[in-house]
């Protein structure tokens, strides 16, 4: 399976809205990538995307990226250091078990979503809206 091909347009289509929705109230910026393999350890690799397409590069350093391997059936789900530093330790792992839950069911573009909804309000505790704000990203999915 294509990594473009993991969800439905539908389903992308509603995972670039919940972008859209979370981002309203926070400063923050989250993104969703999605590889066809990953070949090694997936929390480097998404590390290694994060850089690639630029997620270090927001002014508050509060990016967050979710990564997925569709036919590795792995992914991770990286914080910046700006969100990494005032989460508590334990927030990035209940996010994942959401995620986790749902892809056991096949429900991965609800997982995704729900993933995406629970880091918003995060962000939002953290980095709320500022009437100045910029979208730093883009909302859409990016393949690989």
């Amino acid at each position: 399976m294509k990594a473009s091909e993991f969800l439905t347009q539908e389903e992308q289509d509603r995972v670039v809205l919940a972008i859209k929705e979370a981002e309203k109230n926070t400063s923050g910026e989250i993104r969703v990538h999605i590889d066809e393999t990953c070949d090694g350890d997936p929390r480097k690799t998404a590390e290694k995307v994060f850089h690639l397409i630029g997620m270090d590069r927001t002014a508050a350093r509060n990016g967050v990226l979710i990564y997925i391997a569709c036919q590795s059936r792995v992914f991770s789900i990286i914080g910046d250091k700006g969100i990494n530093d005032v989460v508590p330790s334990d927030f990035w792992k209940s996010v994942i078990s959401v995620l986790a839950g749902h892809f056991s069911k096949h429900e991965f573009a609800d997982g995704i979503i729900e993933a995406i909804a629970m880091t918003g309000e995060k962000l939002k505790t953290f980095f709320p809206y500022e009437s100045d704000d910029v979208n730093e990203q883009t909302d859409e999915i990016s393949f690989r």
